[in-house]
């Protein structure tokens, strides 16, 4: 598959400017009737990890803030194509939202052949969430307690070491097969359709390790049922500063998964305006902070350009990733 970064990176830089021009006036009075009904927002993984618990906060808050029920649907599967393709399909008119992450937004087109969803035409974006670090987390009864111990132990046991992820050409996946690129290891990529599952495989000995985000690990973590090895961040998570980030050990590897609010393309700007504002209000709440901050959860308040910029100016990074880990698109 041919990737056209430039025309990607158009893409996402004119709907930037798009949603800086002002609304007609039947929008905004559309947006002054909305909601009067349910908003539905798929999340695309099993219920339980992280991107799961946090969207439920936030749907809880904005049933409050809007007036009217705000529900979670879970659509797991394909990498959140499945989630994406429910989402494109539905009406344009702020009653079906979808969360995403570099995976949907940008990795799906760099690493899948026949996507029915291009997300820089059938998806908008709307308000970014959240931004965190992986852990890298092994099972408690793995003798290794450090990088470079789990490094050796998978040098000496080539292909017998089991990592998991939330589907292949992931985020999760490119942290495995840069570690096993990285280091010279050949440890065994097991995909699962969510973190729940991985998670409980994970602490079953399923499988030996997973790279995963701090709500789903440190309390695993904190109770001696996994340990945790580094994080992927560019610097040391507050969460857990006495933890090494992974490019103290491996130069260089860092790596940081943002997740947002998306919509079909095509909602009303006073619509989305008003969903931004809503996302935003809740980013900012103490109560917010003091949830998800000790996981190691970072809020990213933005506007809605900001969220398009945002993954415009991903792309050849992840791009890079991508290539690094030796991904081609199937």
């Amino acid at each position: 598959m041919k990737i056209r970064l430039g025309e990607k990176a158009v893409a996402w830089l004119a709907l930037a400017a798009a949603v800086l021009a002002p609304a007609a006036a039947p929008a905004q009075d559309q947006a002054g009737r909305y909601p009067d009904r349910m908003i539905k927002i798929i999340v695309p993984y099993t219920p339980g990890g992280l991107v799961d618990t946090f969207t439920r906060t936030l749907a809880e808050d904005m049933a409050g803030r809007l007036g009217q029920p705000v529900v979670v649907e879970n659509r797991p599967g394909a990498n959140q194509a499945i989630g994406a393709q429910a989402a494109a399909r539905a009406a344009p008119d702020g009653y079906t939202l979808f969360v995403s992450s570099q995976t949907g937004m940008i990795l799906n087109p760099l690493t899948t052949k026949g996507l029915l969803v291009d997300p820089a035409k059938d998806l908008m974006p709307i308000a970014t969430m959240f931004s965190t670090p992986f852990y890298l987390v092994v099972n408690s009864s793995l003798p290794v307690k450090t990088v470079q111990d789990l490094v050796a132990l998978a040098k000496s046991k080539p292909g017998k070491l089991t990592y998991g992820s939330l589907g292949r050409g992931g985020t999760h996946h490119l942290a495995g097969e840069m570690l096993t690129r990285r280091t010279g290891t050949n440890i065994l990529h097991v995909p699962y359709k969510g973190s729940a599952p991985a998670m409980n495989d994970l602490l079953g000995g399923q499988i030996d390790m997973m790279f995963e985000g701090g709500t789903s690990t440190l309390p695993y973590v904190q109770a001696g049922r996994l340990r945790a090895l580094a994080s992927t961040g560019e610097k040391r998570s507050e969460a857990m500063p006495d933890l090494p980030a992974l490019n103290e050990i491996i130069p260089g590897f860092s790596m940081t998964v943002w997740i947002g609010l998306v919509a079909p393309i095509g909602v009303p700007q006073p619509i989305a305006d008003k969903l931004n504002a809503s996302v935003q209000a809740m980013l900012k709440l103490p109560s917010t902070h003091e949830k998800f901050a000790p996981v190691g959860i970072e809020m990213m308040p933005g506007s809605q350009a900001d969220f398009a910029r945002l993954i415009q100016s991903d792309i050849p990074e992840w791009t890079r990733i991508v290539k690094d880990a030796g991904i081609e698109p199937q």
